[in-house]
């Protein structure tokens, strides 16, 4: 018999599936991995980093540096 407990539905969305803005946790502050990388981006997109965003505010930020430097794709 197949264990089929740590399987996700097909017909579930995945957390990266989920809109930003309908993310549970989405007003806490940004993890650490977010503000280590959106400081990255912002320091090639020359625009200022904001420590005190959002998670959901910092995903938005990440999906636009990268695109406008170039790393969201490959």
């Amino acid at each position: 018999m197949t264990d089929t407990t740590d399987t996700p539905k097909a017909d579930a969305p995945g957390n990266a599936d989920k809109p930003v803005d309908a993310w549970v946790t989405g007003d806490e502050m940004m993890t650490g991995a977010q503000a280590s990388y959106l400081k990255t981006l912002c320091e090639e997109a020359g625009e200022p980093f904001d420590p005190d965003l959002s998670k959901a505010d910092a995903s938005k930020a990440i999906d636009r540096l990268q695109e406008s430097t170039g790393r969201g794709t490959g």
